[in-house]
């Protein structure tokens, strides 16, 4: 069976939970062949893998969303007929939209996107849409708004799409818009796995964004807001990964007979008889922060937050493990704050082996803004290790538990709040039978609800149901690897 994933922005350039997600999906099935849809920023990134890729990857497709200097594109004339301009109008102005008409005009006709964006059609269009609700606003600053939207819209609608018998999207957005393209075009089933809800993860950064302003903020949301529903309307399955996820799927427009919950899951056994503390580490406290060093991840609230834990409890040690190649200029302020601060014994290590490390750790830290089932609590929780984390995601249902009574495996903290963070930090450093007592929490916790097998059997049966209802063979697999990488 040949199964597409189709991913924005992660997999195969990026480490992190959802690239790992998809590695390890990948793995699981060797019998199977897949094609990746990759959607990146540009074609600088072009074929720069961080992952070794399985052999039962057999093609990669990449978008490049910023790739058209549309601009200096030639002329040529190409005009949309009375039902395809009418579907185009409906789309600008939050209507009902007929995407098969508008699927078929950019995958069947040859587009030209400064004939497009630059046209009478749009043109037309956008004016009403101005006229109706932003008149207030300067015409010429909306009008080119308006096409730097849908530039990047109508770039993914002209992409030729690989035939499959299953489109997997990573998420919504431009994923779910190829994803429901793929199936109108080659038929198949579409299945979407969101790893956290699109729409409210582009408002928290579009809310906080400097590239965009005012009303226009509003505008990009509801654009992200239309290919959502998109997807979600023409999706088989939607996916999520705890159950408060899912009732945000469904409070967003996700059909409720559509949506499954299925969580993440690691191999537990990979995080047995790992390396312990070494002779360095004598009579220091450990804390492990398995991360990429972004802004998501708000790395300048926990150098903080350590460095007030610090001076009541100088044998604290942070290690910041991850990359920071993603965003050099963030890790660059984070490492002008811990110079500014003074602070010592803070490590950045960049990219390692997560399990060579965990051992090492008296606990772990997590400070994001936003998250989904952070794979990183999995890990720690494998490896025996207490976490304290902030409010976001699923983090609080890991941390407390939502199906068992084992009892907390660490802390949850408020956002951004440092007071709480370095609180949390001191009361578990000063308190060593309570660490060994939440980890013991998290190894039960992890074991009964999110080994890798319960993870892998779910989506074998998703994919199965699937091959059965289109009459396709499906190729029994032997016990497959599938463990993050990464």
């Amino acid at each position: 069976m040949r199964i597409c994933i189709i991913a924005e922005g992660c997999y195969p350039y990026v480490v992190g939970g959802v690239s790992s997600w998809t590695h390890s999906l990948i793995k699981s099935f060797p019998n199977q062949e897949f094609v990746i849809l990759a959607i990146v920023a540009n074609r600088s990134l072009r074929g720069k893998y961080v992952y070794d890729l399985p052999d039962n990857v057999t093609e990669i497709h990449e978008l490049y969303l910023d790739d058209v200097d549309w601009e200096r594109e030639r002329q040529r004339k190409t005009r949309m007929n009375r039902k395809e301009y009418d579907a185009l109008r409906k789309l600008l102005l939050g209507q009902e939209t007929q995407w098969e008409i508008l699927f078929d005009f950019f995958q069947k006709k040859e587009i030209s996107m400064n004939d497009m964006l630059m046209g009478e059609d749009f043109f037309r269009g956008v004016t009403e849409f101005y006229k109706l609700n932003y008149s207030q606003l300067a015409f010429s600053d909306f009008l080119w708004m308006m096409r730097s939207i849908y530039l990047t819209l109508f770039t993914t609608m002209k992409m030729k799409i690989p035939k499959a018998d299953i489109y997997h999207c990573v998420c919504t957005g431009y994923a779910g818009v190829l994803g429901s393209m793929a199936k109108h075009i080659h038929g198949g089933r579409l299945v979407i796995s969101e790893h956290g809800i699109y729409t409210r993860e582009r408002e928290e950064e579009l809310l906080t964004a400097k590239w965009v302003q005012g009303i226009y903020k509003t505008i990009w949301m509801e654009q992200f807001r239309k290919m959502s529903n998109l997807a979600y309307a023409r999706a088989d399955l939607v996916t999520s990964l705890y159950q408060q996820a899912r009732e945000l799927q469904i409070e967003v427009g996700c059909p409720p007979e559509k949506t499954r919950v299925v969580s993440n899951g690691i191999r537990i056994e990979e995080f047995q008889d790992i390396p312990g503390k070494l002779e360095e580490d004598q009579g220091k406290i450990n804390i492990g922060a398995m991360l990429r060093v972004t802004p998501i991840k708000d790395i300048m609230t926990m150098i903080q937050a350590f460095g007030f834990a610090k001076e009541k409890e100088p044998s604290l040690k942070l290690w910041i493990m991850g990359s920071w190649e993603e965003d050099e200029e963030y890790a660059k302020s984070c490492f002008e704050l811990v110079r500014i601060m003074g602070v010592s014994d803070v490590v950045f290590t960049g990219k390692i082996a997560a399990r060579e490390y965990y051992g090492r750790m008296d606990m772990t830290l997590l400070t994001s803004i936003s998250e989904g089932q952070p794979l990183t609590i999995l890990e720690s929780f494998a490896a025996k290790k207490p976490v304290i984390a902030t409010d976001v995601g699923n983090c609080r249902g890991l941390i407390l538990g939502e199906k068992d009574d084992f009892g907390a495996a660490g802390i949850v903290t408020r956002i951004m709040n440092v007071q709480e963070i370095q609180q949390a930090i001191v009361s578990l450093a000063h308190n060593t039978q309570l660490r060994l007592q939440m980890g013991e929490n998290g190894y039960k916790r992890v074991k009964t609800g999110y080994q890798f097998q319960y993870m892998q059997d779910e989506y074998k049966k998703i994919y199965q149901d699937f091959a059965e209802s289109m009459e396709l063979k499906w190729e029994e697999e032997s016990k497959a690897a599938g463990s993050r990488e990464g």
